[in-house]
């Protein structure tokens, strides 16, 4: 008999509808009756015991918010008469929880371009680098050129990552700005990158260059426009033109499975996101850690009410409080705006049946498993510790998927219950939440995470085949956004304009 409803946690007071279900529909749940109120749509959440005004209502074992009126068994929980709890800034206690990973190592191999300086990058792309937005025309121009002579022979692609910043901004605005431009242009998956400036903006393109560190000259050069005696897109085809010559040369080798950097996101969620592509992607994440690489999950705003679960799972009490800031410091920037810090969900999220903050947050932390947390990272800063990573980003599909691929990550992995067509400049594997959207949205998704409830795949069957799946797209296999030529950055801004 086809299951349709599912109680996540035994300590749950709702139950969550597997298909579209009817008033006066019959559930049996935990050996009791539970007749339904009102027609429930697949995805949405039904109450399975009465509930006074005010009193919490559980779901993935945690509350989801409070009841905003008495309610009766077998109603339809939605954002109408579910309240979120969560409100200012919070105290935290380090209460650690040491669960170790019991996954072996496979010794797995993918195939990708090894670096001067140790890296591995899963794709090989000549990229253009705007310091500042007014010369993303020269850039596009730039791209277009180099891609219609070389045929993309050689290599995978050429890209222009324009943006509207580089200059007008200031302080912690400007630095967030010209970090994440910074890791653009440091990333693997580039052979040959152009930086291209103006000249006279606040990215000053010297001390840019002079944030890189210490990169590899020869794959990595500087234009400046405005220097130019004549045809600047002359002078960046003849750049353009020996990165390419470079970059062709280089050839995909096996390495351990351990130099991959993978970013965990969601967006466009429903009610089955946190039953069937997150805990994918967790059951990936974890398979990941335990043979030593890494993964990052980022959008901090959508931790909200499940955050205690992270900082508990920290590996020492400082990485704890990095994480009770990257909390608090996020609530702040939504109080210092009038803004509350529960009101997330978009009519989207609410639609497929997610009701609160903490409902989204309870399946959105499920995309980084069980692994501990051995790193935190601000916005716009670069890995240095592998295993499972956090990240301050914002919940913005386009912004948080950029700040992951800045981070350092390959792949972003990116389940949806609605669909999004998007890719940031990073492979971005659309992961969907239900089989419907990925039979209506074949040339957007990935994956099919669906075939968890309605396909007779359980996840020790399902996880093997992701793993094949994402390891392909590392070594070569192109995702769905790349195929359909959606790429692009969206860098964080906060702060004035001048």
């Amino acid at each position: 008999m086809e299951q349709t409803f599912l109680k996540i946690n035994p300590a749950d007071s709702v139950v969550v509808c597997l298909q579209p279900m009817k008033q006066g529909d019959v559930i049996s749940v935990d050996g009791k009756d539970i007749t339904l109120l009102q027609d429930t749509p697949a995805g949405h959440k039904v109450l399975l015991e009465d509930k006074a005004e005010g009193e919490d209502i559980i779901k993935y074992g945690y509350p989801i918010g409070h009841a905003r009126q008495a309610l009766k068994a077998g109603a339809w929980v939605n954002e109408d008469n579910l309240k979120t709890n969560l409100a200012g800034t919070l105290e935290y206690t380090y209460q650690p929880v040491n669960e170790k990973l019991t996954i072996a190592k496979e010794n797995r191999t993918f195939k990708a371009y090894k670096r001067k300086n140790g890296d591995v990058g899963v794709r090989n792309e000549i990229w253009i680098v705007p310091t500042v937005g007014c010369v993303n025309g020269i850039a596009e121009q730039l791209a277009k050129q180099l891609e219609e002579e070389t045929k993309l022979e050689g290599i995978d692609a050429v890209h222009a990552w324009h943006h509207n910043y580089g200059c007008s901004q200031l302080s912690e605005d400007h630095e967030a700005t010209r970090k994440v431009l910074r890791d653009l242009v440091l990333h693997p998956n580039a052979g040959g990158v152009l930086v291209l400036s103006l000249g006279c903006e606040n990215n000053q393109p010297k001390d840019f260059m002079a944030m890189l560190g210490d990169y590899d000259q020869d794959r990595i050069k500087l234009l400046i426009t405005q220097e130019v005696d004549g045809d600047e897109v002359e002078a960046g085809m003849d750049i353009l033109r020996k990165l390419y010559q470079q970059a062709k040369q280089d050839v995909r080798e096996d390495v351990p499975v351990s130099k991959l950097r993978v970013g965990l996101k969601c967006g466009g969620s429903d009610g089955f996101s946190g039953i069937t592509a997150n805990p994918l992607e967790g059951e990936f994440s974890d398979w990941l850690v335990a043979q030593g690489g890494t993964s990052i999950l980022t959008e901090v705003p959508e931790m909200f009410g499940a955050e205690t679960i992270l900082m508990n799972r920290c590996e020492t009490k400082e990485l704890f409080d990095q994480t009770v800031s990257l909390i608090n410091n996020f609530k702040n920037y939504f109080l210092s705006h009038g803004e509350p810090v529960g009101e997330n969900p978009s009519p989207g999220n609410k639609a497929g049946g997610i009701s609160t903050l903490e409902d989204k947050a309870l399946g959105c932390t499920q995309k980084c498993g069980r692994a501990p947390v051995s790193g935190v990272l601000e916005y716009g800063d670069r890995l240095q510790n592998t295993g499972l990573n956090l990240l301050s980003a914002p919940g913005n599909d386009l912004v948080a998927s950029t700040a992951l691929a800045s981070a350092g990550c390959h792949i972003v992995l990116f389940s949806t219950g609605r669909g999004t067509p998007f890719g940031t400049f990073v492979p971005t594997m659309k992961i969907s939440t239900n089989s419907g959207l990925f039979n209506r949205k074949k040339n957007w998704i990935d994956f099919n995470a669906g075939q968890l409830v309605d396909g007779g795949k359980t996840m020790k069957e399902l996880v093997p085949e992701f793993i094949d799946k994402v390891l392909s797209v590392a070594s070569g296999e192109p995702a769905r956004n790349e195929i359909n030529g959606y790429r692009e950055i969206s860098i964080f801004k906060n702060g004035v304009t001048l």
